[in-house]
């Protein structure tokens, strides 16, 4: 297979309709796309590109790996006798939003994090990281008690009306519908721990948020895409990638109600 230049990239993305001066939150599995020559940052560059300078790129650096109460922690425990689990338990490293890597999130999303200039919220779990005009609003004061509801960029993207592009990756992987669980009526909510620094020492933190489910994702976004109108949600190739470009308000929106009509709650 030939490689993909940069400037196919971005000739695709904007044929695919990714708004110049705007934000975009990117989900990516450059696998999918293809061989791309110069890799993530070719495909960090042709967005920005398209984006132009007034515009924002955001992406998730999630760090679910350093709570033992998140299934990454129970994977990698599982079938551990006791003192090894502890063992793995005491080394878990606290959360450094300067340093500490995303965790299967992918390479643009890493490439993004480490960039000189990338400003990353300080979530320990739920953190994103973000390049260009609007980073610093979208970034700043995202509550560490609060993954991806009104006090996360989330929020922020929803009121400067961003895009969201699925480049390579399903509904399921769209983290936009998660501030639709936070606005349905009296959300469940679960206790959730995880590692930090505080004061220049390790330590381990517990607080309350709601309780996170993207096991219905697929369906909730097959429903999307069907109701959708051509300005909601469109479809096209970047790179050999099926991909997905939504509106985020769009989004959000429809998944607040289709999921106040499609969960049972106790």
């Amino acid at each position: 297979m030939e490689e993909i230049t940069e400037s196919e990239i971005t000739e695709q993305a904007a044929e695919l309709g990714i708004q110049s001066g705007g934000t975009l939150l990117v989900h990516a599995s450059l696998r999918s796309v293809g061989r791309v020559k110069g890799g993530a940052v070719s495909v960090m560059s042709a967005l920005r590109h398209v984006l132009g300078p007034d515009g924002t790129l955001v992406v998730p650096t999630f760090t679910s790996d350093n709570s033992d109460t998140s299934a990454a922690h129970r994977k990698q425990t599982h079938g551990l006798s006791e003192e090894d689990r502890i063992a793995f338990w005491d080394s878990m490293p606290a959360f450094d939003p300067a340093t500490t890597p995303s965790t299967e999130m992918g390479a643009l999303a890493e490439t993004v994090r480490s960039q000189a200039d990338s400003r990353r919220s300080v979530h320990p779990q739920t953190s994103f990281a973000a390049l260009g005009a609007q980073a610093a609003k979208i970034i700043d004061g995202h509550h560490p008690d609060c993954h991806l509801g009104e006090h996360s960029p989330l929020a922020r993207l929803y009121d400067l009306q961003a895009q969201v592009l699925l480049l390579g990756v399903g509904f399921d992987r769209c983290t936009a519908f998660h501030l639709g669980e936070y606005r349905v009526a009296n959300p469940p909510r679960r206790t959730y721990r995880c590692v930090v620094q505080r004061d220049g020492l390790r330590q381990w933190w517990e607080y309350t948020d709601v309780a996170l489910d993207d096991s219905d994702f697929g369906r909730l976004g097959a429903d999307f895409e069907g109701a959708s109108a051509s300005e909601s949600s469109r479809t096209g190739l970047v790179g050999s990638a099926q991909s997905r470009l939504l509106s985020f308000v769009d989004a959000v929106d429809y998944a607040q109600d289709w999921l106040a009509v499609h969960r049972v709650t106790a």
